[in-house]
């Protein structure tokens, strides 16, 4: 078997790296206060509306328990926001995006 050079194994690192979802994720500060996970959190967002999700965020907000998941979500040329209470998982918003995104 022959050993990969560190160079290929970089790359193929990047690339799989690259077909994931970021990390980190703004207001991951916030996420102690969460009873749902972003896992769980983008389940449930996208079961509301398939697609991509181009942005997440953790974020208080009016609504709900006032701690929620918000995503963006593409399918085709429509981006859809979602917004997942963070404490009970209820989706409280389900609507096409704005010419003006927050």
């Amino acid at each position: 078997m022959r050993r990969m050079s560190s160079a290929m194994l970089s790359l193929a690192a990047s690339l799989m790296l690259g077909a994931l979802p970021a990390w980190a994720y703004t207001g991951e500060k916030l996420a102690k206060q969460a009873k749902i996970g972003i896992a769980q959190a983008r389940a449930i967002a996208l079961k509301a509306y398939p697609g991509r999700i181009t942005d997440e965020e953790l974020e208080w907000e009016k609504g709900g328990s006032g701690l929620r998941y918000s995503f963006d979500i593409k399918h085709g040329s429509t981006t859809q926001e979602v917004g997942v209470d963070a404490r009970t998982g209820k989706v409280l918003e389900n609507k096409k995006e704005g010419r003006h995104p927050d």
